[in-house]
């Protein structure tokens, strides 16, 4: 986070500085995600994760990568697939970028679709909370995840550098590998990546089971294992530029390809491919209106199989493009801003009998503006709108399932945003945000009707939903007086119309008819709703001497979110959650102990579970060295040391599929 001092620098910019008279320095890293004006301070809460601390808190999916960070959730479908909640907003509320530029996968459909992306690739994770709509579109209403890879180098590249890591262990008995080159003259610049990850079925404390799942056919499965939670993902890159003083322009392919079980079936796989292509270039110090340009550009094609006893039983396709533009002008008077445009298409289709969407292309095309002030020596101010629209365009094929996906849907959705950073000391700043959003429905919310088979769900989309509108606004306090570093937040959105995955209370066979015996129906209705909550955080320098440095992190989070047409609690919702952590760092040698602490979720909707509470332990130990002219990290990482059984409140599986139980991994980083 960005709390950090120095080991959560980059692995190969850490590694340079072992030894140095910079070790003890402190580093701001900038934030990008939202940020386009270079401010060194914004009025949104963000969160970046980088260096050491990611290579430590790193897990085979996004979700669980990002899963401890304030404010961050996830959605827990076992090892396989996991995607970040924030706030308890999830699904398409969340905007997930790669290097700025959304990768147009089916993770936002469900639960059991993957991120197509292993984090080991990734050299920063940026997390922007509250709505980043204005930017990045509706769909960024909850807030914004962007990876950065440098697969498309921005700047120089002189001679050739890598970075290599084996990983072994965990609750999954994880085994992957994985490997970066980069190589340059100063102009033309190169990069290379490739990943293998394996892993067996997860272990648990006890039975998969909780005492509110129904009792299985098959019985209460395997004790100590969760069945079919085994995969494997692999995933390559090409990727190379052009660079000048003044910019850069590149190109670059990238293949993910990932084989999973479904804890919620025991004869489902997912078989998952991912082609993309990236194109990216910016030119800086115009003259004339503009000072800089800046282009993002991507393609993607996307498959995802369900494997249901051998045989295919649905195969959802994706393919679509996203680009944007950002300009920004010379100051006018005390405004500095930036102006852009963004367009995009997604061709969405999926095949077999138990296909539960219909084919649908959607179209969307924004323009944007965003401009910052300082209004006084103290004060910086923010404003910017957003103007967006989307087409959504449904083909039934004749199935009688879709007859109402007869006619084309059309969104204008329009957004607003303030902000504002006060410094009121030398120590103390306050920051505010005040927005308003809308999100036009997706397709999966409109037209959905049919058995998921791989979530065990069936699932019913709304043809007559309208905009999701939310006002939402955030209030921080920061400090920094060189020995504590935090903030304390709250955050407050009223949903006008909250669009949300509810549970009917009804149980439907295949043909969406009333089944005792079938499976639960989930609905996509439109509700009033209300999120409100805060975030905590300090970093506290305890000491400094000859046994090494000492600092303690401290986090705290909480999100209450009501459905305030029926006055109950929208599900999904992780509880109260404190972590505490003892940080040592000596020389080469760097370790932490962690405490984590979540309350039981009684707070639940009707005919939903709430969770039991539950607090971990979990440690964590590196050492660095030189080897030749490379730079080594050895680390082993201990995770639920007390082999606590977990439930996580915020995944729709908690009662079949708990968290991983007692683990430790070992691995091993280079770079040179």
């Amino acid at each position: 986070m960005s709390l950090s001092p120095l080991w959560r620098l980059t692995p190969l910019a850490a590694a340079l500085l072992i030894g140095s008279q910079a070790h003890a320095l402190e580093l701001q890293p900038q934030v990008i995600t939202g940020n386009p004006l270079g401010s060194q301070q914004l009025a949104s809460p963000t969160t970046v994760l980088e260096g050491d601390d990611l290579t430590l808190q790193q897990k085979g999916s996004l979700g669980e990568t990002l899963n401890k960070q304030p404010g961050v959730s996830s959605s827990y479908f076992g090892p396989g697939a996991s995607r970040p909640i924030i706030r308890g907003q999830d699904g398409d509320r969340i905007r997930i970028l790669r290097n700025g530029v959304g990768a147009l996968d089916a993770s936002s459909l469900s639960y059991d679709h993957a991120v197509p992306l292993d984090p080991v690739n990734v050299e920063r994770i940026e997390i922007v909370r509250g709505p980043a709509a204005l930017l990045y579109g509706g769909s960024a209403i909850g807030g914004v995840v962007n990876t950065f890879d440098n697969r498309i180098p921005t700047e120089a590249i002189e001679g050739i550098h890598g970075a290599g890591e084996l990983r072994y262990g965990g609750a999954d008995t994880t085994r992957s590998s994985a490997g970066k080159l980069e190589a340059g003259n100063g102009t033309f610049a190169l990069h290379l990546d490739a990943s293998a990850r394996e892993f067996n079925d997860l272990k648990i404390p006890g039975y998969a089971r909780s005492r509110h799942a129904p009792q299985s056919e098959n019985g209460p499965g395997k004790n100590g294992r969760l069945g079919n939670s085994d995969g494997r993902q692999d995933g390559g890159a090409v990727g190379g530029s052009y660079t000048w003083d003044d910019g850069y322009a590149g190109l670059s392919y990238s293949n993910s390809d990932s084989n999973y079980g479904s804890p919620a079936e025991q004869d489902v796989r997912i078989r998952m491919q991912q082609e993309h292509y990236a194109f990216a270039s910016e030119i800086r110090n115009l003259q004339g209106p503009f000072t800089s340009v800046k282009l993002d550009a991507g393609y993607t094609d996307y498959e995802h199989r369900e494997i249901e006893g051998g045989e295919t039983g649905t195969t959802f396709k994706n393919k679509g493009y996203e680009a944007r533009i950002e300009a920004r002008h010379q100051p006018m008077g005390p405004f500095d801003g930036i102006v852009g445009a963004q367009v995009s298409r997604s061709e969405f289709s999926a095949l077999g009998e138990e296909a539960f969407v219909p084919q649908t292309d959607t179209n969307a095309g924004a323009l944007f503006i965003l401009e910052e002030m300082q209004a006084s020596e103290r004060l910086k101010l923010s404003l910017g709108a957003r103007l967006e629209h989307t087409t959504v365009d449904p083909d039934g094929k004749g199935n009688e399932r879709f007859a109402k996906a007869n006619s084309s849907s059309s969104f204008t959705a329009g957004s607003l945003s303030s902000g504002a950073v006060y410094t009121l000391t030398p120590i103390w700043s306050l920051a505010a945000t005040l927005g308003y959003t809308e999100r036009a429905p997706t397709f999966y919310e409109l037209y959905a009707n049919g058995a998921h088979v791989a979530t065990g769900t069936y699932e019913a989309g709304d043809a007559k939903l309208s905009k999701e509108k939310a006002v939402a606004s955030d209030l921080a306090l920061r400090f920094d007086n060189g020995t504590h570093k935090g903030s304390f937040g709250v955050f407050y959105s009223h949903f006008s119309n909250y669009i949300g995955l509810l549970n009917s209370g009804r149980t439907l066979n295949d043909e969406g008819e009333e089944d005792a015996d079938g499976i639960p129906e989930y609905t996509y209705s439109g509700v009033r709703a209300r999120f409100v909550g805060f975030e905590a955080q300090d970093h506290w320098k305890l000491s400094e001497g000859a046994y090494g440095k000492f600092a303690l992190e401290l986090s705290g989070d909480y999100t209450r979110a009501t459905n305030l047409d029926t006055g109950e609690a929208l599900p999904r919702i992780a509880p109260l959650r404190l972590n505490s952590g003892l940080l040592w760092e000596l020389d080469r040698w760097q370790a932490r102990i962690d405490v984590e602490h979540a309350a039981g979720q009684g707070r639940v909707p009707r005919n939903e579970s709430g969770t039991d509470g539950y607090t971990t332990l979990g440690a964590s130990a590196g050492y660095r060295f030189n080897l030749g002219g490379s730079q080594w990290l050895a680390f082993v990482n201990g995770e639920n040391l007390t082999n606590q059984t977990v439930r996580y409140a915020s995944s729709i599986l908690r009662d079949i599929a708990p968290a991983p139980g007692r683990s430790v991994q070992v691995g091993l980083r280079t770079t040179f």
